[in-house]
């Protein structure tokens, strides 16, 4: 066996002998990571390091100098507490540094204890398992839906977009329905472009997951129409040969590696407490002595980084006949008009259709002639419903523009089905690629099945839109476990997460375009089944209003006495009140977004609820709580703070 006594003779070494001792180099830097912070997952990133250090070595396809790269593969990491194996690659890509693994887990660092997409290289947020097979697979459908609508302009030109999303997963990632929900729509479409490694350690933090799990993952994959393989995943040639016909098949497809946890430790392996934890001191020194290695740690030799990078050349060279491709693609005028439509940050001038004031619309149906309005000039929109078009008034979309599916790519319209939470993994994917602004439809009581994915996209910045219909207990018949209360407050408590409640049709207007202008923000919006009357306003003064967060639809003379402060549904009862109190100065504000309100500058919150004078009172179809940060102490709340009753 060779060691690093031995480096002075590398170049002479088999090519075997290279790879195997850049494995235990790459494992030592794992192993001193987690040691050196105390902290960290060490059992599995040691399992699945074959298969990533064939992977990155010699398949991935990137711009080693640019990690933003566009048409570059795409490398997801659902097993997120394996965070120290994806820092160690991209320490030999060179986007991160010994410095930053030294660094690991500690405050303002690079290499954060879950991936976050703020480093360099890394192209989820992981951690919440499962999810990361759901964002894979929507970085997959972006990646298919673009490169259709590219080829469907010019056939014969050498696709701008063309590149495989790869995801590595462990025993915990499939264990979540939600991973399972999404592949089931990875293979319902056939996305031959998604190759899932399954890292099969038979291991967890409370033990084997022969306790928890027998399921047979390649049959299950079968039956969701993937392709399926089962290799050592120890073994680097069945790796290459397993990820070769992974890109040559027609279906997505899962490689189900079976590996050993913590493999190749001098007395630890397969055990599972080393799922979670750094190893012993004494058991990182046998192991090394075992690898070869020296006892320094974060040891890492020239000759390792060198033999990692011998296709940067190569690499480089395709990245940039890539741009030169996209050059000569701008020169022709329908090619150059279809890249700037997806990938120009900009929107064009949207043009908001006409509401009848008085008129009885409701919201979630103004959603659907909003939608309807927007698609025309927004051809990066899209996005679909978790079976509930009818409700959402998502059809009219779907039969325009088409579903996506197998045959048809350039379809915008998603048919999820019945699973909110990969449906809400999947947009956050497809926004994370860029080029698409997504969308998804479904009662606002089953946000709480979306919760999860909501909370990730507000962590990555991500421009991803929610239409929640059926926001109240008005939808009455259908019973209380149809009748959201809490829901609206609960989306609120997630920050960097716009909540929007508009009045009436024309609010849903400008809140559907705030929501598409919002780039670094994903954004719900809470819809009325019920009719609800158009305001008596001008588009300028609603557009000009709703900006703001909140404002006022009815003054009174005087310094007001009393303050209404109401969201949805909730503002035209607010003002029949208003009318209906004529021997009191009634002000009625409709606050659709509490978070753009609070970004107001002081002065013109106090303006519009100076916080003497007068008694300020809310009005809302949910639960009050939060509701005193504006009424204050003094104030009142009318809510629901009960669940509702089928009537």
């Amino acid at each position: 066996m060779v060691g690093y006594q031995d480096l002075d003779s590398f170049p002479t070494w088999s090519e075997e002998e290279k790879d195997q001792f850049s494995l235990k180099v790459l494992k030592g830097l794992i192993i001193d990571g987690v040691r050196r912070a105390n902290s960290g997952h060490t059992g599995g990133a040691l399992s699945s390091v074959d298969f990533a250090y064939v992977l990155f070595k010699d398949y991935l396809h990137f711009d080693p100098d640019d990690p933003h790269w566009v048409n570059r593969d795409r490398f997801i990491l659902s097993a997120g507490h394996e965070s120290m194996l994806l820092y160690t690659f991209l320490t030999l890509v060179g986007w991160l540094n010994i410095k930053d693994l030294k660094a690991f887990r500690q405050w303002g660092s690079r290499t954060p204890g879950h991936p976050e997409v703020e480093t360099p290289g890394v192209e989820a947020t992981t951690g919440p398992l499962g999810q990361g097979v759901g964002m894979g697979i929507g970085l997959a459908v972006a990646e298919s839906m673009l490169r259709a609508r590219f080829q469907e302009i010019s056939p014969q030109e050498e696709a701008l977009i063309s590149h495989f999303t790869y995801i590595l997963a462990g025993d915990g990632d499939l264990q979540e329905p939600v991973a399972l929900g999404a592949a089931a729509l990875a293979g319902h479409w056939g996305l031959s472009r998604v190759i899932l490694y399954y890292d099969s350690n038979s291991a967890q933090i409370s033990g084997k997951t022969s306790r928890a799990d027998s399921t047979d993952y390649g049959s299950l994959f079968e039956g969701f129409n993937w392709h399926v393989q089962e290799i050592d995943g120890h073994d680097l040639n069945q790796i290459r040969e397993a990820i070769e016909k992974a890109q040559v098949v027609d279906r997505p497809s899962i490689i189900i590696g079976k590996s050993i946890m913590a493999h190749g430790t001098a007395t630890m392996e397969g055990d599972p407490a080393t799922h979670g934890a750094p190893l012993p001191p004494e058991e990182i020194l046998a192991t090394k002595e075992l690898w070869g290695l020296p006892s320094e740690p974060f040891y890492l030799p020239p000759e390792i980084v060198d033999h990692f990078r011998t296709r940067f050349d190569a690499l480089r060279k395709n990245a940039m006949h890539w741009q030169h491709g996209l050059q000569k693609a701008q020169n022709q005028p329908s090619l150059g008009k279809l890249w700037k439509t997806f990938f120009n940050e900009s929107l064009p001038n949207l043009v908001y259709p006409d509401f009848e004031a008085g008129s009885s619309v409701a919201t979630r149906k103004a959603f659907g002639i909003v939608l309807d309005a927007f698609a025309k000039d927004v051809e990066c929109l899209v996005g679909g419903s978790a079976d509930l078009e009818p409700s959402n008034y998502t059809g009219n979309f779907a039969t325009h523009y088409g579903d996506f599916s197998r045959e048809q790519r350039t379809g915008r319209n998603f048919a999820f089905g019945v699973r909110e939470f990969p449906m809400a993994t999947i947009l956050n994917g497809i926004a994370l690629h860029g080029g698409l602004i997504p969308f998804g439809g479904t009662f606002l009581v089953f946000s709480d099945y979306e919760r999860p994915a909501l909370r990730l996209a507000a962590l990555q910045n991500l421009r991803v839109i929610h239409e929640f219909t059926h926001d109240s207990f008005y939808v009455g018949e259908d019973g209380p476990t149809h009748q959201p209360v809490e829901q609206i407050m609960a989306l609120r408590a997630i920050p960097n997460f716009q909540v929007f409640r508009p009045a009436d049709a024309k609010e849903t207007a400008v809140c559907f375009k705030l929501a598409l202008q919002s780039t670094d923000t994903p954004s719900a919006l809470i819809l009325t089944r019920q009719g609800v009357p158009v305001l008596d306003l001008a588009m300028e003064q609603v557009e000009a209003g709703v900006s703001r967060g909140a404002y006022c639809v009815r003054d009174c003379e005087g310094w007001p006495e009393l303050i209404l402060i109401a969201t949805g549904s909730e503002v035209s009862l607010a003002l029949k009140v208003a009318e209906r109190m004529q021997d009191r100065r009634v002000r009625v504000v409709s606050m659709p977004c509490w978070e753009i309100f609070d970004a107001q500058p002081e002065s013109y919150k106090r303006e519009l609820l100076p916080l003497r004078g007068a008694m300020r009172i809310s009005l809302e179809a949910g639960i009050t709580q939060g509701w005193e940060r504006y009424v204050g102490p003094q104030g009142l709340m009318i809510g629901m703070d009960r669940f509702g009753a089928s009537a």
